[in-house]
């Protein structure tokens, strides 16, 4: 079982909070760091010191880590054009030693499209469909060779198809409870699949989904890595649990029912349950940043008993 790090930046956090999150990740013997890719604080925190950018972000970690992975869970369609993202990605993962991740949604946060002047257009789920194309395509394109594409809402004419990453294929990852053509996206492109905030009986219910779908699609089921994101507070007593989730603004009880929270005995037996299901990532969603004695205890007590 891999244990990822995944951050919410968005709800304040400075890039130097973020690199000693990333330097404790890779400290403590975590799989990777990932963070999300939102330019507005959601809830009642104020955000400060104010939104930083995904892949700025990751530019700066891949210089100053070594080992871990690194990636987006999940970056947003609306924020780039596919070519540009596609040169950034492949930038980073050159930058990072091989090391990079794309996570790719949809994007639906429309307050923070407004905030800042981004569009956003009502045919999400379309137009990220073909910047799955355009992004796998570019990179698959031999050196010397030309990458051209003619879409709806994307149009590519001889593009050199450059940089390329410096892995051979950046691992994509797809994610989401949409019952039809998510799973079917994630066939055609995804490497792994990921089901955000998702109960064991909804997990299993989309992961199930997604094995038809690639199967259909002429792939093996278990050719894609299924994984959980889900929010992470453990303590070493019911104390501690409690003062965690204060510090977040939860109640310990929903924690317990929609997480993974308790003492670290109980978080094993809870990533146990969804292991049975065929997860075998879980990305322990962190959001008070500034406890990384959380980090340790998790490393210490719940990462050392799933080998």
């Amino acid at each position: 079982m891999d244990l990822r790090i995944f951050t919410e930046p968005q709800q304040g956090a400075s890039y130097d909070t973020l690199l000693a999150v990333a330097k404790a990740t890779e400290d403590l013997g975590f799989d990777a760091f990932f963070r999300s890719d939102h330019y507005l604080r959601m809830g009642s925190t104020d955000g400060l010191p104010g939104p930083t950018d995904a892949w700025i972000t990751l530019a700066g970690l891949a210089r100053e880590t070594r080992r871990i992975r690194l990636g987006t869970l999940m970056t947003a369609g609306t924020f780039r054009f596919p070519g540009v993202l596609a040169i950034q990605v492949a930038q980073v993962d050159q930058m990072s030693g091989g090391r990079v991740e794309l996570g790719l949604g949809a994007g639906w946060f429309e307050e923070e499209h407004r905030a800042y002047g981004i569009p956003f257009p009502k045919e999400k789920f379309a137009r990220l469909e073909e910047q799955l194309a355009i992004i796998t395509g570019l990179w698959a394109t031999e050196e010397g060779k030309e990458f051209s594409y003619n879409g709806r809402h994307y149009q590519l004419a001889k593009s050199p198809a450059l940089p390329k990453p410096a892995q051979r294929k950046v691992p994509v990852l797809i994610g989401g409870h949409g019952a039809r053509r998510t799973p079917r996206l994630a066939a055609q492109y995804a490497d792994e699949f990921n089901i955000p905030f998702a109960s064991i009986e909804d997990s299993e219910r989309q992961f199930g989904r997604v094995r038809a779908a690639a199967e259909a699609a002429g792939r093996k089921g278990d050719d894609l890595v299924y994984s959980n994101a889900l929010v992470a507070c453990v303590g070493k007593d019911d104390a501690e649990v409690a003062r965690r989730a204060a510090a977040i603004g939860r109640e310990v009880e929903e924690l317990k029912a929609n997480g993974l929270a308790g003492s670290p005995a109980e978080v094993v037996d809870k990533i146990g349950r969804y292991a049975a299901l065929g997860t075998s990532r879980v990305y322990l969603q962190i959001l008070d940043l500034d406890d990384l004695d959380h980090l340790e205890l998790i490393s210490s007590q719940v990462q050392s008993q799933l080998g």
